[in-house]
């Protein structure tokens, strides 16, 4: 493969089956993840038009985003969730669909199940009908979120009409500080760039940080790429990709291992890869970030005031102001000592086991300030088991904090964890929209895992280096 071309465009025309009259390309999906919200719709699609899925080996189901974390007996005490659950069920016996469902030991966020069974290999075209698909691209693939009619779409044809985005990289070089994670590096990007900055790309992360990362903090910073406006974000497989799956249940055993990893590391963007644009980063300029506002650009250093508002460009201002006036804040005030009402660790963004590593080493010994209602939802059945042997959840009960069963949980609240009135959350998640965690008017800052924990200690948002 040529030494100019980056990822994106070899495995971009790898996939390429056609070239639509819209100009679109039609792109073959490697594979097509499904959970139980955005399916149901697609699979009466099918119905109607007596249409079959055409390849059900490469689609898998999980159930994650309605799935109590608490009583999960059967039936659902929500019915709607009920629902759900039994379509699932019947749809994926009907096309020949594997399902992890909650009586699977697989069974978790459809995000940290595909990297932990190994279906996430580099050179894929993975699709999903979730925003955070993007977060498999941190084994080097193209994977993006899909709407439920492109869902259908995926399980009849395993293509995609899509419109090719350019390519801009993202270098972050230097050293992070202690107390300083993934989730600060990407909070520092979208921040600087902008929700809307990578509107029509696709971003290639790279430069010393990621190297320096291992897959679960790569797959947090890929995770939230779409809140930065781009289609996808990915990282160049290596030797750190390769160890990370070998062994995996779905990937490639003995010497078909060594020759796929041969040709997963082939995929990396050239040394003189070109590029539609490059933004630098030093990693010395990034410090603990939490969101002040409404989206996830809206943020700060810990040790950072609120910028004024005049300092924001004219036509950002007014939704400065109303992400202010909503969360109850002022320009110029600090985010340290602000008091919080729950604290939340989990997601796709940071419900993996070594997110919970690092909020453990934070909470243990210690206790959740009183009025504080704190909840760690591991990310799979899987984490949980991991957790549980490392004593990690026995560090989070005895702190104060409800350990609870897989699932996506207080992230998006399409399930009984959800805030109350004007609450306000630290959480480990990856959206602060208004109404983003179940109640209509709560409120939501962003942050690490680590951060989090440090706020339900102390009772407010606090600095996490001041605890380690």
């Amino acid at each position: 493969m040529s030494a100019s071309r980056n990822l994106f465009e070899k495995v971009w025309d790898l996939h390429t089956v056609g070239t639509l009259p819209s100009g679109q390309t039609q792109l073959f999906i490697g594979l097509h993840l499904i959970h139980e919200v955005t399916s149901p719709q697609a699979f009466e699609m099918l119905r109607d038009r007596g249409l079959k899925v055409l390849h059900p080996e490469r689609t898998i189901a999980t159930v994650d985003h309605i799935v109590p974390t608490d009583n999960q007996a059967r039936p659902f005490q929500d019915l709607l969730a009920e629902q759900m659950m039994s379509a699932i069920e019947k749809n994926c016996r009907e096309f020949g669909v594997t399902l992890l469902n909650i009586d699977d030991n697989r069974q978790g966020v459809v995000h940290i199940v595909g990297p932990e069974q190994g279906l996430t290999q580099p050179g894929m075209t993975i699709a999903c009908g979730d925003s955070h698909t993007s977060t498999h691209g941190a084994f080097g693939t193209i994977s993006f979120g899909i709407g439920t009619s492109q869902v259908a779409y995926v399980l009849s044809t395993q293509t995609l009409a899509m419109n090719k985005p350019k390519v801009r990289r993202i270098t972050v070089n230097g050293k992070l500080a202690k107390g300083v994670y993934a989730k600060d590096v990407i909070l520092h990007i979208i921040r600087k760039l902008g929700v809307n900055g990578g509107v029509g790309y696709a971003y290639e992360y790279a430069g010393e940080v990621f190297d320096r990362m291992t897959m679960e903090e790569r797959m947090t910073v890929c995770n939230m790429s779409i809140e930065g406006g781009a289609r996808c974000g990915y990282c160049n497989p290596d030797q750190t990709t390769v160890d990370y799956l070998r062994g995996r249940p779905f990937a490639p055993k003995g010497e078909e291992f060594d020759r796929a990893a041969a040709w997963w590391l082939s995929l990396a963007s050239g040394k003189d890869a070109k590029f539609d644009d490059e933004v630098v980063f030093n990693a010395a300029d990034i410090e603990p970030t939490v969101t002040w506002g409404i989206n996830p650009a809206q943020s700060v250093g810990v040790s950072e005031e609120i910028p004024a508002v005049v300092a924001f460009p004219a036509d950002e201002q007014r939704g400065v102001k109303e992400a202010l006036e909503y969360m109850d804040l002022h320009e110029q005030q600090s985010l340290k000592g602000l008091k919080i009402d729950v604290a939340f660790i989990g997601s796709c963004t940071n419900g993996r086991i070594s997110d919970l590593r690092e909020a453990a080493a934070v909470v243990k010994g210690k206790r959740v300030a009183p009025g504080v209602k704190a909840l760690v939802v591991p990310g799979s059945q899987l984490v949980r088991v991991q957790a549980d042997k490392e004593g990690l959840g026995e560090i989070f009960e005895a702190a104060g904090f409800e350990w609870r069963a897989a699932g996506c949980s207080m992230c998006l609240a399409m399930n009984p964890d959800k805030l109350q009135g004007r609450q306000l959350c630290a959480s480990s998640s990856n959206r602060n929209f208004k109404g983003r965690q179940g109640s209509p008017t709560g409120r939501t800052l962003l942050m690490s895992p680590a951060m989090v924990a440090a706020a339900a200690i102390n009772g407010s948002v606090s600095d996490v280096r001041d605890l380690m």
